[in-house]
Order: C-alpha cells, then sequence, then structure tokens
C-alpha cells in the first residue's frame, strides 16, 4: 500500500511537508499545492520556494498543475523537470466555484472533448503524469465518459475523490462510481476522500482489496499521525504533534513578514488541529482570537498543558 498526503492550498507548503516528514515520517509522498502557469512564464517567488530541491531534501514531492491550456502545462512541466522532478500532477479536482469559473481544476470536466485534446497534446511529455479528479461536474453518470477518456492515456495513476464539483466536501463519496473506475481503470487507481480515522480506512479496503494507494488530506492535517495509525506505528501524541507545531511556526517566522501574515497561516492549520483535542472548543477560539505571537503562544502552551488528545478521533461529522 502506498500513502499520499493531498495538496491543500496554504497549508501544506514545504515549511509543512519538511515537518510532517520530520516528526511523523509517515507517507510516501506529498503533493504540492498546484501551480497555475501565468501568461509571462515565470513562477512566482511562494511557487518557486516551495519546489525548490533544497526545499524537498529527502522528500517524494510531486508538483501539482492546475490549468486547462496544454501550452501552459508543458512549460510548468519542462520547467519543474528542469528543478529534477520526473512527475506532475494534473488537477482536475479543485471545486473552488473561482477555480471552476475559469473551467479550471474540476471545471474542466464541464467539457471531455477539450479535456481530451488538452491530455493528447500533454502526454508527448517525457515526464510521468497523473492525475487527481472528481467525477464530474453535476452528476456521477458523467463520470462514464471522463473514464473513457483516461483510459486513452498512460497515466502514472489515477487518483478519484468521488464526489461531483457541487458536492464540495458535503455529502457522502460515490463509492459506487468508484467501484466503476477500480472495474474498468486501465491506470492505477487511488482513492482520495473522507478517510479520517483508521476504521474508515478498513472500510474501504474491505470493499475495495484491491487498490493499493490511498491519498489522505483533511484527516491526515487534523491527525498528522494518521497514516501511521493506519499502519499500525502508535497513536498521535502531544510531544511530537508540540514539536511539530513549533517547527512549522519556527520556519513561517523566518520566512513571512510580520505577526499577523504568521498568525493567518497558523490559524488556518489549527482550524483541523483543534479537532484532535478533548473539549478543545474554547482553547481554539482563544488561538484564533490572539492577535500578536505572544498572545498566540500563551493559548497553544496552555492548550498543549491543560488538554488531552482525542483518544478515538471521528470528524466525519464536523464539517471538515
Amino acid at each position: 500500500m502506498k500513502y499520499y498526503f493531498a495538496p491543500m492550498e496554504g497549508i501544506t507548503g514545504y515549511i509543512y511537508r519538511n515537518a510532517h516528514h520530520k516528526f511523523f515520517n509517515n507517507v510516501d509522498a506529498y503533493y504540492t499545492p498546484f501551480l497555475v502557469p501565468t501568461q509571462n512564464r515565470k513562477f512566482t517567488s511562494r511557487e518557486k520556494n516551495d519546489i525548490l530541491p533544497e526545499h524537498n531534501e529527502g522528500l517524494r514531492t510531486i508538483p501539482q498543475i492546475m490549468t486547462n491550456q496544454w501550452e501552459g502545462f508543458l512549460w510548468t512541466a519542462q520547467e519543474l523537470k528542469k528543478y529534477g522532478y520526473q512527475e506532475v500532477n494534473l488537477n482536475l479536482g479543485c471545486p473552488s466555484r473561482t477555480v471552476v469559473s475559469k473551467q479550471r481544476g474540476s471545471g474542466f470536466l464541464a467539457v471531455p472533448d477539450q479535456l481530451d485534446q488538452f491530455l493528447d497534446r500533454i502526454f508527448s511529455l517525457d515526464m510521468k503524469i497523473s492525475i487527481k479528479t472528481r467525477i464530474g461536474i453535476d452528476s456521477p453518470d458523467e463520470f462514464y465518459r471522463l473514464m473513457e477518456i483516461y483510459n486513452k492515456y498512460p497515466l502514472e495513476e489515477l487518483i478519484i475523490h468521488p464526489r461531483i464539483q457541487k458536492d464540495f466536501y458535503r455529502n457522502t463519496p460515490n463509492w459506487d462510481s468508484f467501484k466503476m473506475a477500480v472495474s474498468v481503470s486501465k491506470n492505477p487507481v487511488c482513492y482520495n476522500g473522507d478517510i479520517f480515522t483508521p476504521k474508515d480506512y478498513e472500510r474501504l479496503m474491505q470493499t475495495f482489496p484491491t487498490v493499493e494507494r490511498v491519498m489522505l488530506g483533511r484527516g491526515l492535517v487534523t491527525n498528522p499521525m494518521l497514516s501511521g495509525e493506519i499502519q499500525g506505528n502508535g497513536c498521535l501524541k502531544k510531544e511530537p504533534l508540540k514539536e511539530f507545531h513549533d517547527q512549522i511556526l519556527s520556519g513561517y517566522q523566518e520566512t513571512i513578514s510580520g505577526d499577523r501574515n504568521v498568525l493567518f497561516k497558523m490559524k488556518e492549520l489549527w482550524a483541523y488541529l483543534i479537532i484532535s483535542f478533548e473539549n478543545g472548543e474554547k482553547l481554539g477560539k482563544k488561538i484564533q482570537k490572539s492577535q500578536n505571537i505572544m498572545d498566540y503562544m500563551s493559548a497553544v502552551e496552555e492548550l498543549f498543558r491543560n488538554l488531552e488528545l482525542e483518544s478515538t478521533l471521528d470528524i466525519s461529522g464536523s464539517g471538515y
């Protein structure tokens, strides 16, 4: 079984990835938050920092690209190849309305013929290409046509989040659609979606015993030890979690200007981490209300000192 860390915009950048690898080291590959090719054919400083080899030493890092323009995809992939990357991932899964309105991410699924032409162009590239996809825009029935398209190309793997775009992260993943994909796919299939606990993983494996790849996202950000727990390597402990937190904070303070911007990043992470603590709501609010690093650290220290981790973490009904 291979375990992948899903890309989460604003959270799983290189500072986070390095800290996770150091303290938990329980995934086989990290996917970067998406890169969007621009007309001037330049990476932003943020994008460049995220993919620099020296910022990803010791990690298997796979850059993700989001575009509906084959020229932009090829340029980005070729630039990444100069940095030593041998594989890229195409984002056909992002459900954000601003992304979808530009027919990017899962919005590209609305025009399957154009998607087919796009894939025909980019598979001239001498690199491995994987795809992360949803199963359609409005209806799971759209996935039959999409699978016909995907089967035309030699994908490194097809990562399937079995929701339609309009679901966002609501409703239950459509395992019937995933079952269809497993049965007909000519490419290796990876499952992604609502794996929050080892029990969730066990249910997946009982239903799909031939699946050998799983991508974890929100569940792994909430519990950075989730993949390790699934593999039987123990459970989340406060001490490594605190050290993990401190390294991320230190990394942001070294690379981001101003307390306000650092706190924005840390609060975004705590929206997930707080769920791992018993009765964490009160101190979670205190963290979110902090206005400077001193107040923030005071709230974080109080939390780690006074609260225990959830013994049976289940965030399936939490909105995450």
